[in-house]
């Protein structure tokens, strides 16, 4: 169950984060709306580590699409490309 708070109980900062961790996020609304997330700092790591494999694999799949369209190119033409 999200554990919902005015952006106002944060002058309480100390008593809302006492109820933040991972099985139980703690959402703040401003104006009745949800404005932000309090997240625990492994929450933060593991979404950056699922936005970097995200961003490999769609770096991946448009370089299979460019290979099925394009092709690949020989060894001996990327040396010469790269002066190596």
């Amino acid at each position: 169950m999200p554990n919902i708070k005015p952006v106002s109980d944060l002058r309480n900062y100390t008593d809302v984060l006492k109820e933040v961790d991972a099985s139980s996020r703690v959402y703040l609304t401003r104006n009745g709306h949800g404005a932000y997330g309090i997240l625990t700092m492994d929450e933060i790591d593991e979404l950056d580590r699922l936005k970097a494999g995200y961003t490999l694999f769609s770096k991946l799949q448009k370089a299979e699409e460019r290979v099925a369209k394009e092709g690949w190119i020989d060894a001996e033409v990327l040396e010469r490309e790269l002066g190596v």
